[in-house]
């Protein structure tokens, strides 16, 4: 079981665009999609189209009709803060799939939801071999969140293994907090912010690769770094790896990242390699960009055979007791 927690859900409405986009301009919609979605939901929604057994930990009233969405797509969907609002978040897709998002921020957290969250992790855990903390937080949550209820987690289930797709002050509170982490997936631009490292300067798979291995030797297991077009690095205890799919015609990039991430654990359910589950993720997440609006790649939808995938040397590394 792969139990995910979205904190911060959206409903996911994607506009297409017929040309690009003009800013003071009166433009017109070729096509309109709208989602329930989430960085966690859409990893729960990936998991469950590969038959991988999975529970989504959302932050919103049962009788939601972004709830119902999920339900009646057959996914199991645990609420907490039955007072929350979901957000909406609009994506405005150009034709060449450039991507301009403008995402709401989300109600705030009360003592009592954040109280809910613990009791609903501490409860999924045991059940749970990944629990994975996908999205952002609401306006003013405390930044030690994640680590907090990661904290909660592992009270809970020891032997849990945690992967974490964040940004910004929560995702550096999970790494300095001195809660084991299993996995996380940055984008190249988290990345350098972990790392205190200038993006210009991550230009080819080896400079990406020193920067997990950092991270690594901070203590977090396995950093997954996903790198758009150029691809994907993974970071394990066993190595390091490159991996890069043929070119394919974007639609958009929504939900890429999430999808990336799906797949890396869905190839981990299987008890693949670490290179293939490198290929699993970019293979996901190449299909999500093929993919319009925030709709989630199927195993069909996926090529894994097509990723070419490059072991990098590094120097060993003495990982942080």
């Amino acid at each position: 079981m792969i139990v995910t927690v979205t904190i911060n859900p959206s409903v996911d409405r994607t506009i297409q665009l017929p040309s690009p986009l003009v800013r003071d301009a009166v433009l017109r919609a070729s096509a309109v999609t709208s989602q329930a979605a989430g960085k966690g939901v859409n990893v729960s929604r990936a998991l469950a189209h590969a038959s991988v057994a999975t529970r989504a930990i959302v932050r919103a009233d049962y009788h939601d009709p972004y709830v119902r969405e999920l339900v009646e797509s057959g996914l199991a969907v645990v609420t907490v803060d039955p007072g929350a609002s979901v957000r909406t978040n609009i994506s405005l897709v150009e034709p060449d799939g450039t991507t301009t998002k403008i995402n709401e921020p989300g109600s705030p957290l009360s003592a009592s939801a954040v109280a809910a969250l613990h009791d609903v992790v501490a409860a999924e855990a045991p059940r749970a071999q990944w629990l994975v903390f996908a999205g952002s937080l609401p306006p003013a949550a405390d930044v030690e969140l994640l680590a907090d209820l990661a904290r909660t987690a592992r009270i809970a289930t020891p032997d849990i293994r945690v992967a974490v797709d964040t940004s910004g002050a929560p995702l550096t509170a999970l790494r300095t907090a001195g809660v084991p982490i299993d996995l996380i997936k940055p984008n190249l631009e988290e990345l350098a912010e972990l790392t205190g490292t200038d993006p210009a300067t991550l230009t080819d798979p080896h400079a990406v690769a020193d920067a997990c291995d950092a991270l690594r030797a901070r203590g977090i297991a396995a950093v997954l770094a996903t790198l758009g077009s150029a691809g994907a690095v993974l970071a394990t205890a066993e190595g390091a790896w490159h991996a890069t799919h043929p070119p394919v015609t974007a639609r958009s990039t929504v939900g890429a990242g999430d999808s990336s991430l799906a797949g890396y654990l869905i190839a981990d359910a299987a008890g693949c390699s670490p290179a293939a589950r490198l290929a699993h993720a970019v293979a996901y997440g190449a299909a999500a960009v093929a993919l319009p609006g925030t709709t989630i790649p199927r195993p069909s939808d996926t090529h894994p055979d097509q990723v070419t995938v490059t072991e990098i040397h590094l120097p060993a590394t003495v990982t942080s007791p």
